[in-house]
């Protein structure tokens, strides 16, 4: 097995939905904010390359949305899907496998695309298997008002109609192991219902892909919840749970969204957990 980080392109949040009650005064020590009171944001996803299969974690937000929609998120730097399989000597047709955490716009938004004379959707990854789990299929096709501007339709109803959508069948309410993907998955609802975050056992160390649990290491001290969480309190309660399971099993954490932090590690101390150290994924893996 090889892993490889994906940046598929940065943006920006409102650094006040983004830590929920905790004052501007103390998260912007972590996440400064701009004139907008944004603060950065990456989409990166993770590459799993094991055998012949070419697995994909998450795919970013995509291309096909209006300026319009893209001008609330103020996209920033060069970084793509593409231009970052193409450094590995990768294609978009050689992905076998697209896992999503969540079906959140900025998590599987780039799994579809314009076709040709843009008339229609088509999968972006048209050799790929999409895989989600059924509950939280339901959950996003059949949208709760404050989630509904993020569960969109046209990223969503072109994966069932291509017949490449597929559901992981739940054993557990907690973790799971896939065979099918060579990794176990925890399941986690206080964000939306039934996101998995990815358990991966490489090079010795246990790897998470932590998504929208753990959005920065600005969010590691447990109140720091985000405002766009359906359940914050299940939140406190699931990121406390494994909060204790990271520092207890030497967990290294994989950011989905911290624009300046790729990896971390945590500490025990008398507030809590807390960061230990940052990496790049190279030092660590490379």
């Amino acid at each position: 097995m090889t892993l490889y980080p994906i940046e598929t392109g940065n943006f920006k949040l409102d650094g006040g939905a983004m830590f929920g009650v905790v004052p501007k005064t103390i998260w912007q020590r972590t996440n400064p904010a701009d004139a907008n009171n944004q603060i950065d944001i990456a989409a990166r996803s993770l590459l799993i390359e094991e055998g012949n299969r070419l697995i994909l974690v998450d795919t970013g937000m995509g291309q096909k949305q209006s300026e319009k929609f893209f001008s609330y998120y103020n996209r920033w730097g060069n970084h793509s899907v593409d231009a970052s399989l193409q450094k590995l000597g990768f294609h978009r047709d050689d992905i076998t496998d697209v896992f999503l955490t969540h079906l959140h716009f900025d998590h599987c938004g780039g799994c579809i695309q314009w076709n040709k004379d843009r008339t229609g959707y088509e999968p972006a990854f048209k050799n790929a298997t999409f895989w989600t789990n059924e509950d939280h299929w339901l959950w996003a096709t059949k949208p709760n008002a404050r989630e509904k501007a993020s569960f969109l339709k046209e990223n969503l109803l072109p994966m069932q109609e291509s017949g490449q959508l597929k559901f992981i069948e739940r054993t557990s309410d907690t973790y799971q192991m896939l065979p099918e993907l060579g990794f176990k998955v925890h399941f986690v609802d206080g964000h939306t219902d039934k996101q998995m975050l990815p358990h991966i056992s490489y090079k010795g160390k246990e790897l998470v892909f932590v998504a929208d649990l753990l959005p920065t290491v600005g969010h590691i001290p447990l109140p720091y919840v985000m405002g766009y969480d359906t359940r914050p309190l299940l939140t406190l309660t699931e990121k406390e749970a494994f909060l204790n399971d990271a520092i207890a099993n030497d967990y290294y954490l994989f950011f989905e969204h911290d624009a300046h932090n790729e990896i971390c590690t945590l500490k025990a101390t008398e507030k809590g957990a807390r960061l230990n150290e940052t990496f790049r994924f190279e030092s660590i893996f490379g």
